[in-house]
């Protein structure tokens, strides 16, 4: 929210109070207190009929510091509030010399001088990272008094700004003014489904304004040499987190405010549903599974959206008797075949809906002041909406999927959940404004650990669209309403990246894009694109997402991709464990990998999947795509061709490749078995070898598919003109040097070191 007209007013109707200085330091084992006038104090006089900002400095864990200004400590605050359950109590260390005041946390170290103007800097190793300064903290009135704390941080000479939630919006956050305000926008608007108040710089460190209500960002806007963010209260708390790499900095975010969970391995593979508005019944859906079949496409999982219940009564979580007269026998059916199933859900109730007297009847709907049931006739006639503040309502609503899953469904696609209105009472209390942003995290919340209850640990996965900040903890989510264009295709990857810099872990979006229906050229891009990544969904809203219905050759791509993941799936669970276990997204924006190469600080048509794979999808007609290679030799996986870097790169590529790139000195693990996405990973696995330089060496690990553990591991090392293989594997396996056609040398089973020549 801007509050200022130009660098020199305030607009009107607006009075605009920052610290001034600090007129005393309480410094204490692990906390520093600052009081901090708005006015420089000259006398005692000056003490009199102004305000006084109490600021509070602490760490809640290595490497973070929080920051919370205060005006009136007597304000009412309603929850919710963020669960940090990294947070630790004596965490940082407070020295004392003079008038300086530091508080250290690991390498971070925040400094204040009372004898100078006001100032918070922040420093690792005398370097200043960021600082509050002159208008750094706090609060401006409005004429309808209004109240709007304010902080402020400085940006650096080419400092980039980076997250803020799955945005469609430009990648490089500079110059933009973001909300923090759920919506359901399509992604085609500067609204998002994803509002995270956590933003990241290149500069090593990332800021968490831990406020669930509307944060107000101006990230180069207003003040164009700072971050600006703003919140209607009377307290402002946020944290800056070190790193100094972007990595780092995703990892003590998410250790703070929760780590994403590992979703089971059979959810990498190829999912298919009946599209959203289509006519479709038993008979349709078995057509689909069939003609997936008789193509030799392998599918995991299948999807019933919306009209599996009757029109009008969303949710009953009731099956349409008409079009699904036996759903415990279809479901045994798909399921006999290896198929899981998904069912699409929301936490909405129409008047129609047989649940919405039973929940009115038992107080389990949102209300209004007035005691009435908070209604509607957007999306559902007469909707409602689950009071998920409530455990009665929760155990309600779950009670309701519990008898889905008894029937054979495994998982849910939890739709909706940003159209919150602000005019109703929440059963436990809370303040409306802050529950618009926080109730998508009680819905998926209560979902996800039904499913974890009653599938068990590592069984448990979403397929959501809405979230905020530790909504990584309850994967995965999918990018929403898109077109279906080469534009969308684009934007979504924007939304993507921009969300695994927010700190999650896992993300899809619909294969061909939702809206419209794609030609067979985007449709088969997307199929490459959806398939390289961390959760690939075929889907659409008015036509179906069948790849028959786009031509021979959009049989033959889909078959090609979703062999060539189920191949890739020991490297992807991988990259999963990555996630789960230090908050590293499977798709990473190229600054995660790259963070010191400057090319790489606006890249958003490319991106790693993984440690070692570069992808860059195709996003016009003709095939032609231009993407950026880093430093060395890399090879592109598909066709052997190596290109080496740093420079750009201009290819065209038909439809059965892409830019897909294995880094210098890299060992990609590829299964054996290409019909399924969980196989024995460790029998005859292929090691395949990427510009290994003498001198390279790379310590593999192939993963459990059940968790987080380690099925092998193979140390890969080049001396010279020789290979050296070392693994705990008891099973046979094969190495591949160079691309798809090079070299394969065979290891016997129970070999614990092999040695290979290489052919020159």
């Amino acid at each position: 929210m801007k509050f200022t007209d130009g660098h020199w007013l305030t607009r009107p109707g607006h009075t605009a109070r920052f610290a001034r200085e600090v007129a005393e330091i309480r410094a204490e084992d692990h906390r520093l207190t600052l009081f901090a006038p708005v006015r420089h104090v000259r006398h005692r006089g000056d003490t009199l009929n102004s305000p006084l900002l109490t600021v509070e400095c602490w760490s809640p864990a290595e490497g973070v510091i929080g920051v919370r200004a205060t005006h009136h400590a007597g304000s009412v605050r309603g929850g919710p509030e963020f669960a940090l359950a990294g947070a630790a109590e004596g965490v940082g260390e407070v020295s004392r010399d003079g008038a300086v005041a530091e508080l250290r946390s690991g390498e971070l170290t925040l400094r204040v001088d009372s004898e100078g103007p006001w100032r918070l800097e922040f420093t690792v190793d005398g370097r200043t990272l960021t600082s509050a300064g002159e208008r750094g903290t706090g609060f401006v009135t409005d004429a309808e008094d209004r109240h709007h704390m304010v902080g402020q941080l400085s940006l650096g000479v080419g400092e980039s700004v980076y997250g803020l939630g799955e945005r469609f919006t430009p990648f490089v956050k500079n110059g933009q003014s973001v909300d923090i305000w759920q919506a359901d926008g399509g992604t085609s608007s500067e609204q998002a489904y994803k509002n995270i108040p956590f933003h990241l710089t290149n500069r090593g460190y990332g800021v968490f304004v831990n406020h669930p209500g509307r944060v107000g960002y101006e990230v180069g806007s207003e003040s164009v040499g700072h971050v600006q963010f703003s919140v209607e209260d009377h307290v402002l708390e946020y944290f800056v987190i070190h790193g100094p790499t972007p990595k780092r900095v995703l990892d003590r975010y998410t250790a703070l405010t929760g780590r994403p969970a590992l979703p089971p391995a059979w959810a990498l593979g190829l999912w298919l549903t009946t599209s959203f508005t289509t006519e479709y019944d038993e008979k349709t859906v078995t057509s689909f599974i069939d003609g997936m079949a008789e193509r030799e496409i392998p599918l995991s999982v299948f999807h019933f959206d919306c009209f599996w219940m009757r029109g009008y009564q969303w949710s009953d979580f009731t099956w349409d008797p008409d079009t699904f007269p036996d759903p415990e026998g279809m479901l045994a059916r798909l399921k006999e075949r290896g198929l899981r199933i998904c069912a699409w859900i929301n936490p909405y109730i129409a008047q129609k809906s047989a649940l919405f007297e039973e929940g009115m009847r038992q107080g389990h709907l949102v209300r209004r002041a007035d005691g009435t049931v908070w209604q509607w006739d957007l999306w559902q006639p007469g909707m409602a909406l689950v009071d998920f503040t409530s455990q009665a309502a929760r155990t309600w609503y779950t009670g309701k999927l519990k008898t889905l899953l008894d029937q054979g469904v495994d998982c849910f696609k939890t739709d909706f959940g940003e159209r919150i209105p602000t005019d109703v009472v929440w059963h436990d209390g809370s303040d409306p404004e802050r529950m618009h942003n926080y109730y998508t995290h009680l819905y998926n919340q209560a979902v996800f650990e039904l499913l974890r209850t009653e599938r068990g640990e590592g069984e448990a996965m979403l397929f959501a669209r809405s979230a905020t900040a530790g909504g990584q903890q309850y994967p995965v989510h999918w990018g929403g309403d898109c077109e279906s264009h080469f534009n969308a295709m684009a934007e979504s990857l924007r939304g993507g990246l921009s969300l695994g810099l927010s700190g999650f872990g896992f993300w899809s979006h619909d294969i061909g894009g939702f809206e419209g229906t794609p030609t067979p050229a985007v449709f088969k891009r997307w199929v490459q694109f959806g398939l390289l990544s961390s959760h690939s969904r075929l889907h659409g809203s008015t036509s179906y997402r069948v790849p028959w219905d786009y031509g021979d050759e959009a049989v033959d791509v889909t078959r090609e991709f979703t062999l060539l993941k189920h191949r890739l799936a020991p490297y992807l669970q991988r990259a999963a464990q990555q996630a789960h276990l230090a908050g590293t997204p499977v798709m990473r924006a190229m600054i995660l990998e790259f963070p010191d190469d400057p090319a790489a600080a606006t890249l958003d048509r490319q991106y790693m999947l993984g440690d070692d794979l570069l992808v860059a999808p195709v996003f016009s007609e003709d095939g032609t795509v231009d993407y950026y290679i880093p430093p060395g030799t890399w090879t592109n996986i598909l066709t052997g061709a190596q290109v080496t870097g740093p420079r750009w790169v201009r290819e065209q590529h038909d439809f059965h490749t892409l830019p897909l790139l294995a880094r210098p000195d890299s060992v990609i693990p590829l299964a054996a078995d290409d019909q399924r996405p969980v196989s024995a990973w460790t029998e005859d696995v292929e090691l395949r070898l990427h510009a290994f330089a003498d001198g390279a060496r790379r310590l593999l690990v192939i993963p459990r598919s059940d968790g987080p553990a380690e099925a092998a591991r193979f140390d890969v090392r080049r001396d010279g003109d020789r290979i050296r293989v070392t693994t705990d594997s008891p099973h046979g396996w094969r190495l591949r040097i160079g691309g798809p056609h090079g070299a394969v040398h065979f290891a016997e089973p129970g070999t614990e070191v092999t040695e290979f020549l290489i052919a020159q």
